[in-house]
């Protein structure tokens, strides 16, 4: 299951890009899963263990990732951690959701990230709900953040 904490919390990994680049382990690269995430975001394939040929970039390291793979790499492979997915983009969303399928994850936003018009299932630590759709999150992830800048 996701969930998901708006605003300020304990123990998250707020620079995943840093942290990716410490941790990183070359057989990341070797799962389908990784590989689908590396060509949907980044758009580039991956050649081997420690080469991605980008459309745009060429021919790049891991370390050269977007922050957006690099935090769904850690969440894939480092789900007992809980990373800022605002260094994500929404085109990250529908990912998200696809490991918090595979195992829980909790992520911590400090945006209203867009996870589409399809229902999912994600509970918000902040209030404890429980949301089923884009409607519900907004309505409560909003009340969060506003609570959060107060």
């Amino acid at each position: 299951m996701l969930t998901i904490h708006y605003g300020e919390m304990d123990g998250v990994i707020y620079n995943t890009s840093v942290f990716f680049n410490n941790v990183m382990s070359p057989e990341w690269l070797e799962d389908e899963l990784a590989q689908r995430m590396i060509k949907s975001i980044d758009g580039g394939v991956v050649a081997g263990p420690n080469a991605i040929n980008t459309r745009i970039l060429g021919m790049i390291p891991p370390e050269k990732l977007s922050s957006g793979v690099k935090t769904l790499l850690l969440m894939r492979f480092m789900p007992e951690k809980i990373y800022n997915a605002s260094n994500c983009g929404d085109n990250c969303a529908f990912w998200i959701l696809k490991i918090a399928k595979m195992h829980d994850i909790t992520i911590n936003l400090y945006h209203l990230m867009d996870f589409g018009n399809g229902r999912f299932t994600a509970r918000v630590s902040n209030t404890g709900e429980i949301v089923h759709s884009m409607d519900e999150l907004v309505l409560v992830g909003a009340d969060c953040l506003r609570g959060d800048l107060q």
